[in-house]
Parts: C-alpha cells; structure tokens; sequence
C-alpha cells in the first residue's frame, strides 16, 4: 500500500513574481481601499494634500534600477508587506502580547485593543513591515485581508487578499505554502521561490520569484538574478547593493 505524505500545517501567503510587477501600486490602492472599509480602524493620513504628506499603507512597492553583470540596467519592482514569518520577531518582542501568530492558518496579526503603540514589533521587524497608525495610536501591518477571505459572503473568486485580487499582471499569487501540493508551492518549485533575507533565521511564509534576465544571449548562463544580493545569493558585482536598498526602505 502506498502512503500519501503528511502535509505540514497550514500557512497562508503570498508568492510575488518580480519577473511580472510593473509597478502600477494597483496592489496598494486596493489594500488601502479594502483595509478602509473592513478589518479594524481605518489607515488614517496625516496632511494627504498639504506639504507633508504621512500615512498607513500596509502594502508598498519600491522600484530599483538594477545592474546586472554583462547586460542592460533593469528597472526592478519590489512589493514589500509583511511576511508571516513563521520565527516572527515582532511577536517575540510585544510586551502586551498584541502581535500574535494563528495557530490555524499561520497570518501574524494585531490585536489593536492589546496594542500600546510603543513600537518594538517595528524595530524587530527586519523587513519594515510594521506602520504606526497617528491617529489611532497603534500597529498595524498586513493581514492577508483576513476579514476577506474567510467571508463566504463573498464569491469564491473575491475570497483572496484584495492586493492580488486586484494585480492587472497577475504577479501577486495567493494560497498554502505548507501544503507542497498547492499551486503556490508549486509555482516556488518550479520557479526558483526564495525567502527574503534567509540568513536572519526569520522563516518567511511569502517568497519572491526572482526577475528573468531580459538579455539572454549577452548574459553569462551562471548569471544570477538582478535581486540577488536582496535575496541572499552569492553575485560578484552587486557588493553594497543591498546595504543601500535596505537602507531606503527602513
């Protein structure tokens, strides 16, 4: 008799191709939109129109000129929100226990009435992942729309985070990374799927697929990606690449 393999416990994420964002931040208006109008207090903004604009955004992408060996500068777009690590710094640190990890489905969330605003889970977070709400007082970060895909109220196609229902590429993708039968695990495998910044021992839920080299044939065939030092892989030339993104998005 054949024995079909455990799977391991539930972890929802995200799988982001940066082969395919264009960077449009259709994926940030809908996240704002959507977090607006459902989970929680509302994302406030201090002076959007005067002239100096601050607010909560749960979702940003970043975008980079990037130099690879032997081929063209590339324009790279970079999402950025939380991970759901599954070794999460920011719940370790929260003295009133506000950050917590769900046993059930692996989403890192805030629990806003235990939440005192004094903003270790954003120090701790070594991805920048955690935004200080001004006018509520509180933490909050991404909640893979956790209000929304639970909701059977909604069609079975609306049952996803609002940033991925809304990406015009489809390079946003949604689903169990602990189940390595799933589409998004699949997609990791057969695309190369990394977690960012391995090394700091954090185990992230969502992983990146890496961007395809647009110059095939004046690349060297063991050219690595044009992310390669933010993604923790070995790539003569883009020495101090990563301090200076790091050093932009924190």
């Amino acid at each position: 008799m054949t024995c079909l393999p455990s799977l391991t416990d539930k972890k929802l994420g995200l799988v982001i191709d940066l082969d395919t964002c264009v960077g449009c931040q259709a994926c940030v208006t809908a996240c704002k939109g959507w977090n607006d109008q459902g989970y929680g207090a509302p994302l406030s903004d201090q002076e959007a129109y005067g002239e100096a604009p601050n607010g909560v955004f749960l979702n940003r992408v970043h975008s980079y000129e990037a130099q690879p060996l032997d081929a063209p500068a590339q324009i790279v777009n970079f999402p950025r929100s939380c991970l759901h690590c599954d070794d999460a710094p920011c719940v370790t640190v929260c003295p009133t226990g506000a950050s917590y990890k769900r046993v059930e489905d692996g989403i890192v969330l805030v629990n806003e009435d235990a939440c005192i605003g004094c903003g270790l889970c954003a120090w701790a977070c070594p991805y920048g992942a955690r935004e200080m709400d001004a006018d509520a007082g509180v933490m909050k970060k991404c909640t893979l729309c956790v209000d929304r895909i639970y909701n059977e109220n909604l069609q079975p196609i609306d049952r996803e985070p609002a940033c991925v229902r809304t990406c015009p590429t489809g390079a946003r993708h949604f689903g169990d990374l602990g189940d390595p039968n799933s589409k998004v695990s699949q997609l990791v495998t057969a695309r190369g799927g990394y977690n960012l910044m391995p090394d700091l021992g954090t185990k992230p839920t969502n992983k990146y697929l890496p961007p395809r080299l647009k110059d095939r044939q004046s690349a060297r065939p063991d050219q690595a990606s044009l992310l390669a030092p933010l993604l923790d892989i070995e790539a003569k030339g883009f020495a101090g690449w990563l301090d200076r993104i790091l050093g932009k998005i924190s």
